[in-house]
């Protein structure tokens, strides 16, 4: 299958480099220069976006959300499926942009590059089994049954990785503070997050939190600091505050 991959931005290549073994890829972009490098890297057919002809193509739209209108207004043609990335935009906004026989919005996140990506998908369901061949391929894929859905998993699925960053930062940061070297720090908080997947897969989280907390104990320390310090609502206002933006 030949999937054209609209966009060239950080997101366009984890996809590619996820994608790249399983399927033909084309990139169309504004570039000339990013373009000639992606043709010699994926050894891929590139093109300018003025006037690209979308007529029968897969297309994967990775840009940036504002730039629908003025992107759509470069295409030309009928797309057979399209497969849009764009965070907190509608269907609706797809199909008054871009011509196409199919619709899907699709969310995945950055680790599609290991092929760990989490895909949440809503959208036209007669393309289920091409959908999950393209993005399970890049990890696990969640169909939704609302776009109301995929905006509120947007905060974990899209921006997790962001978040859980900000945990492993403050980690490696608390170790370092203390007197660890930062290598060290970095390594170690790198496997406790590697360890923890598993895990989290098979264990509810109260579940996990009990087996490691003994009285009196060092993590029954930690983690009434940060429950004093309301960590856990802070994360749950954070997820609100990433769903009302999606709504904007």
């Amino acid at each position: 299958m030949k999937l054209t991959i609209i966009g060239t931005g950080s997101m366009a290549i984890a996809l590619a480099n996820g994608l790249k073994d399983k399927f033909q890829l084309e990139f169309v972009g504004r570039d000339k220069e990013v373009l000639k490098l992606l043709q010699s890297q994926y050894d891929a057919t590139t093109y300018l976006i003025d006037g690209f002809d979308i007529s029968d193509k897969n297309i994967i739209l990775a840009v940036k959300p504002y730039a629908l209108q003025s992107v759509g207004a470069l295409l030309k043609g009928q797309a057979s499926n399209l497969y849009s990335i764009l965070a907190s935009t509608s269907l609706d906004k797809l199909k008054n942009a871009i011509s196409s026989k199919h619709y899907i919005r699709v969310m995945p996140n950055v680790s599609a590059k290991y092929l760990k990506s989490t895909s949440l998908i809503v959208g036209d369901e007669s393309l289920k089994e091409e959908v999950e061949l393209i993005f399970g391929s890049i990890g696990s894929v969640f169909w939704l049954s609302s776009e109301k859905e995929i905006d509120i998993a947007t905060s974990v699925a899209g921006s997790g990785p962001a978040l859980l960053a900000l945990v492993a930062e403050a980690m490696m940061d608390g170790l370092v503070k203390e007197g660890m070297k930062r290598v060290d720090a970095m390594a170690i908080t790198s496997s406790l997050f590697e360890g923890f997947a598993p895990l989290i897969k098979d264990m509810h989280p109260a579940l996990i939190k009990d087996s490691v907390m003994s009285p009196a104990g060092t993590t029954a320390g930690a983690y009434g600091q940060l429950e004093k310090d309301g960590v856990r609502g802070s994360f749950m206002e954070a997820i609100a505050r990433a769903y009302e933006v999606t709504k904007r």
